[in-house]
């Protein structure tokens, strides 16, 4: 367990500035939409079935979220040293996490503020001058 975490937090260490940011979009755009879809739901039930896909859908395809990935990379770098034969283990470093972060998160704003609130915003929203 602690080397498939060492190879992850490696993984994401390694990527690069543009498929980060991308990969954060595509995430948040998926993370909002599950929640959006639980306000659908009556029961909690309901709530539950409706975040299950969306969410599945994200970590299948690898995507990047910054709150796991707060988990990631620090768990990667407590764990590195019992597995230092892990392909990319000594790219697991704070500024490494850094390089990881800042595109992620602004990835993240992107995808949730932008492709998700504001389409909901300008499809719903009122405030136009004459609308009641």
């Amino acid at each position: 367990v602690g080397e498939q975490y060492v190879r992850i937090a490696a993984a994401k260490s390694a990527l690069p500035f543009g498929t980060a940011f991308v990969s954060g979009v595509l995430c948040n755009v998926l993370v909002c939409l599950a929640i959006w879809m639980s306000f659908a739901g009556r029961s909690v039930m309901d709530k539950a079935i409706a975040v299950v896909l969306p969410i599945a859908a994200f970590v299948a395809a690898g995507f990047e979220h910054s709150v796991a990935n707060m988990y990631f990379l620090p768990m990667g770098m407590l764990l590195k040293s019992a597995h230092p034969h892990v392909a990319g283990a000594d790219g697991i470093t704070i500024m490494g996490s850094i390089s990881n972060l800042v595109p992620v998160v602004l990835g993240n704003l992107v995808g949730g503020s932008g492709l998700v609130a504001l389409v909901y915003y300008l499809i719903y929203g009122r405030g136009r001058r004459g609308d009641p």
